[in-house]
């Protein structure tokens, strides 16, 4: 049989070696499986089905240097985790009981206590007998933090069996970004990572939620996915008629060949590995400084990341040699020895060959070579998907009158002494940008307080993203963009001074008085922790537009898949999540809810369509006008090598499959929530106003560029044929605050 695909020149920049200790894993992995009734009389495997699997292989490749005690206790967790994926299969996927698997997964939670001393309830079955089992014999060597980050992933790779489970009949293919998401749920390298921290070196605590470590995370994860799903697409999709394979999305959502989709998916796979490279040769020693890592801390991270490169190379080289897989036309890594290179103890399985590959050359060329200010001519608008009614507020004439004099108090209007960048504003263009209509559409039900404080968010969240790229990209002063936030973030105090007898920072630029009375406006009646959660979003927001800066700085067009989860925080998406929820909270809704998957995948989809409609109004102002290196359609363009017209119908498609995406979630994902967490009347009736809010906000910012005067080209140019101001930045910014908080 012919394969469906040639499979394409995979990059491997590391070198894959192997565990001397791969036989005694062998045979300890498999006694420790018989010992936990995992084989014979398990009716999920017999030993034959553990020996063809040899997750000790699996192993020995991917943790190449740790002894042989570690690599047998990380071979039993991934026998445990195969098993556990097959016998739940066999016990509910098959028999589709809904009701029985969120018993069965509940309880193993409970199987990861924080402290040993608590104990273990008594196992039922070989999943619950294995883990316990597992959970004793690793957690006494790492961190109560460690503990909680590890616990948290393995209990997300079983719930989202129940989404395995909620989705196997529907016959519905993902769009990209939901099956990049949805992946790293099901796809298990998140847990991988876990386990790595294991053996090769724990993360420090005080770093392991940065940036620069959730995205050397997730690249990793999803170069792992994608290759496995190149490998297993004739297995998955040709004979079993699986529908979760990157190279099928890829397929449908362009409407192109299994060819070019497989090809397409070995340049994604490619980009992740480049971000992954650019973060830890870029971002890691900037972190290491922000933070003032000790020499220890800074190798346990070096010691981890190398954990990830050894895991990617031995995961290639794993399905290389294995007969689960599509590899009989694979082109194997082979080593190439040059009389100036390195040898040695891990040099031996170097491809040169792959990393000089000329696609992936051309697109790491790509990504640091585009030439700013090209002309573009004026953005083309398609016709935009809005499912949802647009209303809007009755207040809209009050918001316009005081948010234009609390930008005029505040300062945001006039040119600040020792500040010449703040001169972007004047108040013809504050009207023009109309910031109330756009409150008055994502809130139609504030009260007339409500909507101005509303419009002054706005106000501000674009200025300052405005502010940032003239004051800090143009001049290339990543430093000065740090301390500047570094002070807008000490306007956000949890406690107030008296409380805490420390005087608090007293604002000196228009830009941090704006955000200090917005600050307080807003906090004031809220709980501490409600507050903490609450700066945690605008913080969230500040720091990503130090990301923008870095790029511009480096003239860097990001990653597709980086740049998409960016541009949630640069848009403000977190922010306007959290302040939505707001009015909702003491309603009877378990805070678990809003941490699911499903309430997690609905507000991204409605919050990346927002985010390509502002990038595909923007294209113009941000790309000809500006140099501007962060849009969804130049973005689209770099990485596929292709025109305007092109990118646009691949970004317009996007838009609209996270619209129609944000819609199923809302038909089929949330009736199904709601009754697994069995919730009563009053919970419903308060998510349902949840989503409609979003679904009022989607509307809301689609009126706002549709009707705003920023956009078009008689706004980008003064009538004598000059640029129209130096406004950069990537527009909307606080996109969507809606600031009803409760008394």
């Amino acid at each position: 049989m012919t394969q469906p695909f040639r499979l394409p020149d995979f990059y491997v920049p590391y070198p894959a070696r192997l565990n001397p200790h791969l036989e005694e894993a062998r045979v300890h992995s498999k006694q420790w499986a018989r010992d936990f009734a995992m084989l014979e009389g398990s009716g999920v495997w017999e030993e034959g089905d553990l020996d063809s699997h040899d997750y000790a292989l699996l192993c020995s490749y991917t943790h190449p240097d740790c002894d042989a005690d570690a690599l047998s206790l990380v071979t039993d967790w991934y026998v445990w985790v195969f098993f556990f994926d097959d016998h739940f299969l066999e016990t509910f996927k098959r028999s589709q009981d809904r009701a029985g698997a969120k018993a069965y997964l509940d309880r193993l939670a409970a199987f990861m206590p924080m402290d040993l001393a608590d104990g273990f309830p008594e196992p039922t079955n070989p999943v619950e007998a294995g883990l316990a089992d597992l959970w004793r014999r690793t957690v006494p060597s790492m961190s109560a933090d460690w503990r909680e980050r590890f616990s948290l992933s393995t209990k997300n790779l079983l719930d989202e069996s129940m989404w395995e489970l909620a989705n196997i009949n529907m016959g519905r293919v993902a769009n990209p970004l939901e099956y990049i998401e949805m992946r790293r749920k099901v796809g298990g390298a998140p847990w991988s990572a876990g386990l790595i921290e294991y053996v090769a070196a724990e993360v420090p605590a005080r770093v392991a939620h940065t940036r620069p470590l959730g995205v050397l995370r997730d690249a990793f994860s999803d170069a792992v996915h994608i290759r496995n799903d190149l490998f297993s697409y004739e297995r998955e999709v040709t004979d079993e008629g699986e529908l979760s394979n990157a190279v099928l999305v890829l397929e449908t959502f362009l409407g192109c060949t299994t060819q070019e989709a497989a090809d397409v998916s070995g340049d994604l796979l490619t980009s992740r590995l480049q971000q992954f490279e650019q973060t830890a040769l870029h971002e890691l020693p900037q972190l290491f400084a922000d933070f003032s890592l000790e020499p220890a801390e800074i190798a346990a991270v070096l010691a981890y990341t190398k954990g990830l490169q050894d895991w990617q190379s031995g995961g290639h080289e794993w399905h290389m040699v294995s007969s689960r897989y599509m590899n009989e036309e694979a082109r194997a890594t082979a080593p190439v020895t040059l009389p100036f290179m390195p040898s040695g103890l891990g040099t031996s399985a170097l491809d040169l060959r792959s990393v000089f590959n000329r696609r992936s050359m051309e697109l790491r060329r790509r990504s640091f070579t585009h030439v700013p200010f090209e002309r573009t001519g004026p953005s083309v608008i398609p016709e935009i998907h809005m499912p949802h009614p647009l209303s809007l507020s009755p207040h809209l004439a009050h918001a316009r009158q005081e948010s234009v004099a609390w930008a005029r108090r505040t300062g945001l209007l006039d040119p600040q002494p020792g500040d010449p960048g703040s001169a972007i504003w004047t108040e013809e263009k504050l009207r023009g940008y109309d910031f109330a209509v756009c409150s008055a559409g994502i809130d139609p039900d504030a009260t007339p307080d409500e909507l101005a404080l509303n419009a002054c968010w706005l106000t501000w969240g674009t200025y300052a993203d405005d502010y940032y790229p003239v004051v800090f990209a143009q001049t290339k002063n990543l430093a000065a963009a740090k301390a500047a936030t570094a002070r807008l973030i000490s306007m956000l105090p949890v406690d107030d001074a008296a409380s805490t007898g420390q005087p608090q920072p007293q604002p000196s630029t228009a830009l941090e008085r704006g955000l200090a009375d917005l600050w307080v406006r807003t906090s004031a009646g809220m709980p501490v922790e409600q507050r903490a959660e609450f700066r945690a979003t605008v913080v969230d927001m500040l720091e990503s537009w130090l990301w923008e800066v870095d790029n511009a700085v480096q003239n860097r067009i990001p990653d597709p898949v980086d740049y998409a989860e960016m541009r949630r925080r640069t848009f403000g998406s977190r922010l306007t999540m959290y302040l939505c929820r707001l009015g909702h909270r003491g309603r009877g809704i378990p805070e678990e809810i809003y941490a699911s998957g499903t309430i997690r995948s609905l507000e991204n989809a409605v919050a990346d369509a927002a985010c390509l409609i502002n990038d595909i109004y923007s294209y113009q102002k941000e790309v000809e006008f500006e140099g501007e290196v962060h849009n969804h359609i130049l973005v689209t363009q770099n990485f596929f090598d292709i025109g305007y017209p092109e990118a646009l119908h691949i970004c317009h498609a996007l838009m609209t499959r996270r619209t129609e995406e944000f819609e199923h979630i809302v038909a089929d994902q949330l009736p199904v929530l709601y009754d697994d967490f069995q919730l009563g009347a009053a919970a419903r009736a308060a998510l349902d106003a949840y989503v409609r809010e979003l679904q009022d906000w989607h509307a809301g910012v689609l009126n706002w560029h549709a009707t705003v005067r920023r956009y078009r080209p008689e706004d980008l140019r003064r009538p004598d044929g000059g640029l129209a101001g130096a406004v950069l930045g990537s527009g909307f910014g606080m996109a969507a605050a809606r600031l009803g908080v409760p008394a």
